[in-house]
């Protein structure tokens, strides 16, 4: 997964576009999301982010849509429970058996966090599929952030990936030898995978810090400097589309679905 995500963030047809620009547009965009009012604004952000990755990106859609399946998958367990718990408003769905029901309160607050969910993580692969994360720890560094927070950022998602991987192994050993076969076999192969989990991932940090300190480490992770600039139209457009998208954001407040 994260060679496919650096593989597409180098090879897509954003590439060129200025690093600081897309990441501009995408955290406004999220920002704009998570504040919205209503959920016309989030879906709107969605579509036009989705459109801007699969048809100016070229990222091909198959993948694109697995990478949407994680993050939709438990927000509709979240709103799941929303529907339930919150009350108010004319009964849609009534099952006194339980006792439960839904109402339109529950219903319009589920959709706008659905809205939300959705808009903030196509927001999110806009930033992740069209821009290598050396560029985003660059940006980083010219807005001054400490240097060490930049380095543990660095660090961590270079191991966030090294444990997916280790997982990965040790999961697929365990399946083929039938660690998974009964209940009690899945709860003790569960345990030894974290188990192995941990030990090898104590041994991988060791192992880059003997490998940093062998090519004379001083504290410092040298990050490449991109010096890309950003046309006045592209710099519209961006500016266009954020005006657009906050000002749908406070004008569709007061609208529900339901």
């Amino acid at each position: 997964m994260h060679e496919m995500l650096e593989d597409f963030a180098r090879r897509n047809e954003l590439r060129e576009t200025a690093p600081w620009l897309k990441l501009f547009l995408g955290v406004a965009s999220i920002l704009i999301c998570v504040s919205s009012p209503g959920p016309i604004a989030p879906l709107l952000v969605a579509a036009s982010m989705s459109a801007a990755i699969l048809l100016l990106a070229k990222i091909p859609a198959r993948f694109y849509t697995h990478l949407l399946l994680i993050p939709v998958s438990f927000a509709l367990m979240s709103i799941i429970v929303v529907l339930f718990i919150t009350g108010g408003g004319r009964v849609l769905v009534d099952l006194p058996a339980l006792p439960l029901a839904v109402t339109t309160e529950g219903a319009n607050l589920a959709i706008l966090i659905l809205a939300r969910v959705f808009g903030g993580m196509c927001s999110l692969y806009f930033i992740g599929l069209t821009t290598p994360m050396t560029e985003i720890f660059d940006i980083l560094h010219r807005l001054r952030v400490p240097t060490v927070l930049v380095d543990l950022a660095m660090l961590t998602y270079r191991f966030i990936f090294i444990l997916i991987d280790e997982a990965g192994q040790i999961y697929r050993s365990q399946v083929m030898r039938l660690g998974y076969g009964r209940f009690r076999e899945s709860v003790n192969s569960l345990g030894m995978l974290a188990g192995t989990l941990f030990i090898r991932t104590w041994e991988s940090g060791e192992a880059l810090i003997m490998a940093m300190d062998a090519r004379c480490y001083d504290g410092l992770l040298a990050v490449p400097e991109e010096n890309q600039t950003v046309s006045g139209l592209s710099l519209t457009v961006a500016l266009v589309y954020i005006g657009t998208m906050l000002w749908v954001s406070l004008t569709s407040g007061g609208m529900q679905i339901l």
